[in-house]
């Protein structure tokens, strides 16, 4: 994972916001949502 990957206990680490998504859009072809994915 992110965390496991980027964490090394030091200041600095950073932060992960885990946000929901409302809408996804594939920029190549213009679709949207499931079609996105």
């Amino acid at each position: 994972t992110i965390i496991k990957t980027a964490q090394t206990g030091k200041i600095g680490d950073g932060k992960v916001f885990v946000l929901d998504v409302d809408q996804a859009v594939r920029v190549r072809t213009g679709e949207t949502n499931d079609d996105a994915l």
